[in-house]
């Protein structure tokens, strides 16, 4: 059993190993400071440093917007659920609205923060990328942090009761210190799958070969300028589609290891 579970998990992960092999040795070798650092170059244009410098900045604000937004109301709703309203109507209602939240494509949601901030302001912006990329981080953090807070034993809440803290210091001092890697883990996450989003940036924050120039601009992407170069038929453009997936995918990796080293220390002190 030993033997087939290592084999079935070895199963498992070979989509994964096999994508981020792919990634790596077409990405790779076009990685250098000037990729990193440049704006994207007309086509033909030779001598001329090409980047995406401008999409990774793009990027973090967008998925920086929408982790202000999401990350304080995902984790009041997961605590509510699990802490103060678990078996009430009111929390059922919730619980299913969220999880059936987490199930609408993302090009919806797109539609939808064009229809209420695009539409509304007259223009692609950061704010509306940010709002569409809130939307589908919202019910991730949620639901993870329900889910970790339930893991943490009755008896951890019973002993602080016993010795004189009221629920809320209950709650917060010790059930969610105690979940705070679960909770860490289910916001890493949704920030992940923000910033793999496509669709809902193209309908709310279009995209920009400049700098971003402020909130209320259409706003360059990682994930926007991936889509745009790899359907490219210029052979530069491809290429900086493959570097911009290995700089996406060690975006996310960096987020991880900070947050679980952050997390770690918080636990240890």
């Amino acid at each position: 059993m030993t033997v087939l579970a290592f084999a079935l998990t070895g199963l498992a992960l070979l989509p994964l190993l096999a994508i981020l092999f792919a990634i790596l040795r077409q990405g790779l070798p076009n990685l250098n400071w000037e990729t990193l650092t440049s704006l994207p170059a007309p086509v033909g244009m030779e001598g001329v440093a090409n980047g995406f410098a401008n999409a990774t900045l793009g990027t973090l604000i967008m998925v920086g917007i929408a982790s202000l937004i999401s990350i304080p109301f995902g984790l009041m709703t997961g605590i509510f659920l699990s802490e103060f309203g678990r078996n009430s109507k009111v929390a059922s209602a919730i619980r299913f609205i969220t999880t059936v939240l987490t199930g609408i494509p993302s090009v919806i949601v797109g539609v939808f923060a064009y229809a209420v901030v695009v539409l509304t302001t007259g223009g692609f912006s950061a704010l509306a990328g940010g709002f569409a990329l809130s939307i589908l981080m919202l019910p991730v953090v949620a639901l993870t942090t329900e889910e970790a807070l339930k893991l943490v034993p009755t008896s951890q809440r019973l002993a602080s009761a016993a010795l004189g803290s009221n629920r809320f210091q209950t709650t917060f001092r010790i059930v969610v210190a105690t979940a705070l890697p679960g909770v860490t883990t289910g916001i890493l996450l949704a920030v992940a799958r923000a910033a793999g989003e496509t669709a809902p940036l193209i309908f709310t924050a279009l995209f920009s070969d400049n700098w971003p120039t402020g909130l209320s601009n259409p706003t360059p992407s990682l994930s926007v300028l991936i889509y745009n170069y790899a359907n490219s038929p210029f052979t530069e453009q491809n290429e900086l589609a493959w570097t911009a997936s290995v700089v996406l995918v060690s975006l996310i990796l960096l987020i991880s290891v900070l947050s679980r080293l952050v997390t770690r220390r918080i636990i240890k002190s």
